[in-house]
């Protein structure tokens, strides 16, 4: 696919649709060149300390199973983003009026950490028109879900996702209070 090509999937909500994506939530960018340096280099390191995190939490078994799975569809998510960020654009030439070719003889259109991020699920489900009265946006069209995502954002959305909605549930061990006791940093001690 060219950039910016669409391909009906299912009605008129569900596209395959070809983006690139500098590296931030919703295309965001800062600080141009060492800025996407200095994104892809913290990414690294805190995905780095969160695997050290989750495998140790896991060996010890101390973290609720629900709260390693968030944390590690949060960490899956965001290594598939820093793969593309890191190797896309060395492997592919540029996609802009032409199909990339994988291994270009010519090359990739990057460098080694300024590589795209390919996004491609785009679920337009209601497009519509604000009413005129409201402020701002009166009479304007909107559609509703219009951000185009991978498999990654969605894996860290729905990691976060379960996160928020299951939070008391990770951190208040429903058993340990009905038998009385606490969790304390050398395991369960029996309440006072």
């Amino acid at each position: 696919m060219e950039l910016q090509d669409s391909i009906r999937v299912a009605g008129d909500w569900f596209y395959i649709t070809f983006i690139e994506n500098n590296g931030m939530a919703f295309g965001m960018e800062f600080g141009g060149e060492w800025g996407k340096i200095t994104l892809s280099l913290f990414r690294i390191i805190v995905v780095g300390i969160m695997t050290w995190f989750l495998l140790r939490a896991a060996r010890e078994n101390k973290l609720h199973q629900g709260l390693l799975v968030s944390f590690s569809l949060i960490v899956a998510g965001a290594i598939g983003n820093i793969i593309d960020s890191l190797f896309y654009g060395i492997i592919f030439n540029d996609s802009f009026g032409q199909v990339a070719t994988f291994l270009s003889p010519e090359g990739g259109y990057s460098s080694f950490l300024h590589g795209r991020v390919v996004d491609m699920f785009y679920f337009p489900l209601i497009e519509s028109r604000f009413p005129d009265w409201l402020p701002i946006w009166g009479g304007e069209n909107f559609i509703f879900f219009s951000p185009v995502f991978n498999v990654a954002d969605a894996a860290i959305t729905s990691g976060v996702g379960l996160f928020l909605i299951y939070q008391k549930h990770f951190f208040n061990d429903e058993k340990g209070k009905k038998q009385g006791v606490i969790v304390s940093e050398n395991g369960y001690q029996p309440q006072a």
